[in-house]
């Protein structure tokens, strides 16, 4: 696993997003590296709960409230900031404006706006995903591929990165597998995943994917601050471990106390799946899917890229999947 790479000149480097999954760790790996940060959060308490369970040192962490529609939270945020890392993001959209367009195309452009006016070429490290691009059915893919566009369009130095499947004890993802193969989540007697038609002959097949271990992706945005080499430039995050996703079930299965040998992975065609979350959705019932159209077409598609671009590039030594899963899985 990617060791922290320490910094003698510490700087405030300013992120969003820093309660959740990914960021909590970002915000670890800020601190470590012996630079401040700033963070902008909605709910201050929530945030030092979090600098508390992960023994983050919070002199070196100063909370803005607000949100990322918040202009003057904004600029306080990037104020005097060397560099910003935004982490911002949503799976699926919910009420009360956690729409895909809110928070990956407006927030975009209001972080990207607030940084360029307190610095044109302010160092910028953006979250996006693997896969994204122009999509008018999924639009987790579409409106992260459109930030993208925004970022690229300013004059700020930035860097994007493009993480595959992420895991790690805290992860959604991997709280639904340990669920899933303990039979204690829909669809409860066997193991689900989409699939798709195969490109060469008859039946279905199983797309692969590559898990990168959320440290790691940590590791990537923070080294990025430090390696002038890295901007303007694009990265897929990925592990070192190519494997089918039944094939990847099964390994958790391997290692969750208390999963159901017994289990077995189905998968579920994803053109199926993606009329249905269509259809629910029409009708007002979509949020009773554990999936929404764009999830289904995305989850038909191959989650995996060359580790080894940005492992170089970013001194990446990235840890191998089941190896690391077997050191949190007892905490699962």
């Amino acid at each position: 696993m990617s060791e922290p790479e320490n910094n003698t000149n510490g700087r405030t480097i300013a992120i969003t997003g820093t309660t959740g999954f990914v960021g909590s760790r970002v915000l670890v790996r800020v601190v470590e590296s012996g630079h401040s940060a700033r963070i902008l959060v909605r709910n201050p308490p929530k945030a030092r709960k979090m600098l508390d369970d992960r023994k983050i040192d919070s002199e070196h962490v100063e909370i803005i409230e607000g949100g990322v529609s918040d202009p003057d939270a904004l600029a306080k945020l990037v104020r005097g900031a060397s560099a910003c890392i935004h982490l911002v993001g949503i799976i699926r959209e919910a009420d009360h404006g956690q729409t895909f367009e809110r928070i990956h195309v407006d927030a975009a452009r209001a972080i990207v706006g607030a940084c360029a006016h307190e610095n044109q070429s302010m160092r910028y490290v953006h979250m996006s995903a693997l896969g994204v691009g122009p999509d008018d059915r999924a639009g987790y893919r579409d409106t992260k591929h459109r930030a993208e566009l925004i970022v690229k369009a300013s004059k700020l130095d930035w860097t994007i990165m493009r993480p595959g499947l992420i895991h790690g004890e805290r992860g959604e993802f991997t709280q639904m597998a340990a669920a899933w193969v303990r039979g204690k989540a829909p669809p409860f007697v066997f193991l689900p995943y989409f699939s798709r038609w195969k490109t060469n002959g008859f039946g279905f097949e199983a797309p692969s994917v590559a898990p990168i271990h959320v440290d790691d992706v940590a590791h990537a945005f923070v080294n990025a601050l430090d390696r002038p080499e890295t901007i303007h430039s694009t990265y897929e995050l990925v592990g070192p471990d190519s494997m089918t996703f039944p094939e990847m079930l099964k390994v958790y299965q391997r290692h969750v106390p208390g999963a159901k040998s017994w289990l077995r992975p189905i998968g579920l065609p994803w053109r199926i799946a993606a009329i249905q979350a269509r259809l629910a959705s029409a009708i007002g019932l979509g949020k009773l899917l554990p999936f929404d159209e764009g999830m289904a077409i995305m989850g038909g598609r191959d989650s995996i890229a060359d580790p080894h671009p940005a492992g170089e590039a970013l001194g990446l030594a990235l840890a191998r999947f089941e190896e690391t899963l077997g050191t949190y899985a007892d905490s699962l």
